[in-house]
């Protein structure tokens, strides 16, 4: 039986994630909880975002879901507990899985995003002076090789015909550098290797989707077009996603923790349950994951939708759906 570190976290989080336990458990996977805080609330009670117990449960499970955390922006010396957590357990690959659901979508499209999730402008080596704040933007050779091999043996294990890595090295150096490093890797793949300056990208992927597969780039990049992927498919609760390293993952919707909305069963679980779908795959259960991104599609197109998603139903009866579809 595999151990699962569940982490709720903050807002909404605890009601998608129990929405997700409910569909994994659903499946017939036979899965160990263990529960575990982190976030803004566990800081409050005792005194960390991220607890060291935390870390330890995560470390000895197979994979971690993580519900969603609340960050405030304005507290100086704040470091958020996501990205400790993916980088106490090396989780380099950040995994974004990108198509519409409900029909609905601005665009039908199937994208898979792969970002480098430990360095670049989250690297954390930051300083603030007397009139200047200052962010070092940091490219590894090893780092940027690791991901664009995760990339492209990603695109080989689910049939994806091209990677396309997505950079601005017509300004930064250090694209350049991640630029020459990506087409030097590919060469040892039998994928279509593209390229593409990452601000035309963000504008093809609203005119032309149809052009991209897999997608490859650094860290800010991919988290700012990953919002603009979730718009273009209906919305950030149904944009999953998972951090990937040698030992360790962890599955979490994209969305925040929406307070405003918390304790209202208003939410929308798409997002988790997916992740947790993905989860499922990761430990060897394609057939399950697949199982539950049809009857979570099946949900959406029979018109069982949340609020966000233009419906009237709640969290607990549109997860309640998805487990009659799984039937």
């Amino acid at each position: 039986m595999d151990k699962i570190c569940v982490i709720p976290g903050d807002g909404v989080g605890p009601e998608v994630m129990e929405a997700c336990l409910e569909v994994l458990d659903a499946t017939g996977v036979r899965l160990e909880y263990v529960r575990a805080r982190a976030g803004l609330a566990c800081y409050e009670r005792c005194g960390s975002y991220l607890p060291e117990e935390t870390l330890e449960a995560a470390r000895e499970s197979r994979a971690c879901l993580l519900g969603a955390v609340q960050s405030p922006s304005d507290l100086r010396g704040y470091r958020s507990p996501i990205v400790e957590l993916r980088k106490a357990l090396e989780l380099y690959a950040n995994l974004r899985p990108f198509r519409c659901y409900t029909g609905r979508c601005l665009r039908d499209l199937d994208i898979v995003l792969v970002r480098e999730n430990t360095e670049g402008l989250y690297s954390g080596i930051e300083r603030v002076e007397e009139d200047r704040a200052v962010t070092e933007r940091v490219v590894t050779r090893k780092a940027t090789e690791r991901i664009v091999r995760f990339a492209f043996e990603y695109a080989l294990k689910y049939n994806r015909g091209r990677v396309t890595c997505l950079h601005k090295a017509n300004v930064l150096e250090s694209d350049r550098f991640f630029r020459e490093i990506f087409f030097r890797v590919a060469e040892g793949y039998r994928v279509e290797a593209g390229e593409e300056l990452v601000d035309a990208a963000a504008l093809h992927l609203i005119t032309d989707p149809g052009r991209f597969d897999v997608l490859v780039t650094a860290n800010l990049y991919g988290d700012i077009l990953s919002d603009e992927l979730a718009g273009l498919t209906g919305g950030l609760g149904f944009a999953p996603s998972a951090s990937i390293g040698e030992e360790h993952a962890v599955f979490e919707p994209v969305h925040g923790a929406a307070p405003d909305i918390a304790g209202k069963g208003a939410a929308n679980p798409a997002a988790m349950i997916l992740s947790g779908a993905m989860m499922l795959d990761h430990l060897g259960y394609a057939e399950e994951r697949e199982r539950i991104e049809q009857a979570v599609e099946e949900t959406c197109r029979a018109g069982v939708l949340t609020r966000d998603a233009g419906g009237r139903c709640g969290t607990e009866e549109f997860a309640a759906e998805v487990v009659r579809n799984l039937g």
